[in-house]
């Protein structure tokens, strides 16, 4: 029997990891004392970066290598 995760999408991946962090970015900033309206919009920027970039370049390196050969 082998276990091993469900294969996802990319834009799923890069989704959850943004919602992460701007779940992460919004608790850190209230607990630092930012504004309410400030800390949601400081983490919708963040996690909409992060969403970004993962879905740009977390591609997993091994399969662009095979895919070259």
């Amino acid at each position: 029997m082998h276990l091993r995760a469900p294969s996802t999408a990319p834009g799923t991946r890069a989704f959850l990891w943004g919602l992460l962090f701007a779940f992460y970015v919004w608790l850190f900033a209230l607990a630092v004392g930012v504004d309410e309206s400030v800390a949601g919009l400081l983490g919708a920027l963040v996690g909409a970066a992060v969403f970004l970039l993962v879905r740009l370049y977390g591609e997993d390196l091994t399969r662009r290598r095979r895919a070259r050969s």
